[in-house]
């Protein structure tokens, strides 16, 4: 097999945003071959932009049409894990859309799916592909952090009017999104957050629900998390402030670096500050420091890159930079946030899956279907707002 042959489940934003760059060949070894959207309106639309691509309602019937070697899945998130396993079952390659699912138990009969197929599974967490965000996990791998201290990430530019919620009947509920700025927008951020500094040992959360919208979910989260080591984490989000914030600092007990506004600032101290804090016979003052600002690209190849590695993953058999079994980890930090909050809780992982499918599925019972305008669709252009919003 010289090229892989694939089909885009879900043809909203994001997939059409995908069939558009893969139609027009800037994956190499990558072709379209079929497109599969519920709504015989979408599919309608997309005639005349790809008039030679098999058009599908049922997923099942691209799946086993013969026709791919892999999916794209870029549906509602409660539908990634269930086609992801009949993909799988089929014998097809999935590359699924963030959040890898909604709840870990699902999750988990989808990565145990996707070994007994041998198939490569890869998750869109098209961030991974931003030199900066690898310099930094780089750089806590090669030990120049020291002893990590603490994360700190003010992610608040994730900026969403109402209009935008009321664009699809499935936004900003339980019943369709299974959350807000936690599944949907800051996925991303949660999953750098646990690449880079690792996964945590407990979580505190305190969520607001509708606060800057009229919506049912969450749209400003605040996380306090720690660490086997000692080592603390505080993250906050929110799709309600403007202009927001893209802070990253990460301490160590050697350095600390600081990514904001596109930029990397390192300090390095000469003294591990352990050591100097035992050691010095100054009651003030601090130990001596190197101080640098590097210059590494604050972008990189985002979704594209993501659909490369994919891609040459199932051809040349090279390592994920996104593998779809990972996706469970941000995952598993989100729904330990939804839990803390609901319960009024420190949470430890891993968490009582089968409590938070318990509370989640009472909301679920609870949401309702938003009104909603005429379907909204991006132009499909590899669009500023997918890009890292610095």
């Amino acid at each position: 097999m010289n090229e892989v042959r694939i089909g885009i489940i879900g043809i909203g934003n994001m997939g059409t945003a995908h069939a558009k760059n893969i139609y027009g060949g800037k994956i190499s070894r990558l072709k379209l071959t079929a497109l599969c959207d519920s709504s015989k309106t979408r599919l309608e639309q997309l005639r005349p932009e790809f008039p030679d691509i098999p058009l599908f309602e049922d997923h099942n019937e691209l799946i086993t049409s013969g026709l791919c070697d892999a999916v794209i899945i870029s549906t509602p998130h409660y539908f990634h894990p269930t086609i992801a396993i009949d993909a799988f079952k089929a014998g097809l390659h999935v590359l699924s859309e963030k959040p890898v699912g909604v709840y870990t138990s699902i999750v988990r009969e989808e990565i145990e799916a996707a070994k007994a197929s041998g198939k490569v599974f890869g998750i869109m967490y098209n961030q991974r592909t931003t030199p900066i965000f690898a310099f930094a996990r780089d750089f806590i791998a090669s030990g120049r952090l020291g002893e990590p201290k603490r994360l700190v990430w003010n992610i608040t530019n994730w900026y969403r009017t109402q209009s935008y919620y009321d664009s699809g009947s499935w936004r900003a509920t339980y019943a369709g999104e299974g959350g807000g700025v936690l599944l949907n927008q800051c996925v991303h951020n949660i999953d750098l957050w646990q690449w880079i500094f690792g996964m945590p040992k407990s979580i505190r959360a305190f969520c607001a629900y509708g606060k800057y919208h009229n919506i049912e979910v969450e749209d400003d989260v605040t996380v306090y998390a720690e660490y086997e080591n000692g080592a603390t984490a505080t993250f906050i989000t929110s799709t309600g402030e403007a202009p927001g914030t893209n802070r990253l600092e990460i301490s160590g007990d050697r350095a600390k670096l600081v990514l904001e506004g596109g930029r990397v600032r390192l300090w390095e101290l000469k003294v591990p500050e352990r050591e100097f804090c035992f050691n010095s016979e100054k009651g003030f003052g601090s130990p001596e420091y190197t101080y640098s600002e590097l210059d590494i690209d604050p972008n990189g190849p985002g979704h594209n890159g993501i659909l490369l590695d994919f891609t040459n993953a199932i051809l040349d058999g090279t390592p994920l930079l996104s593998p779809g079994e990972e996706g469970i980890n941000a995952l598993t930090i989100i729904n330990a946030i939804q839990l803390s909050d609901w319960t009024d809780q420190t949470v430890t992982l891993p968490i009582d899956a089968e409590r938070h499918y318990e509370l989640l599925k009472e909301r679920i019972d609870r949401s309702s279907v938003r009104k909603v305008q005429d379907e909204v669709h991006d132009d499909g252009g590899a669009g500023s707002r997918w890009k890292v919003q610095w």
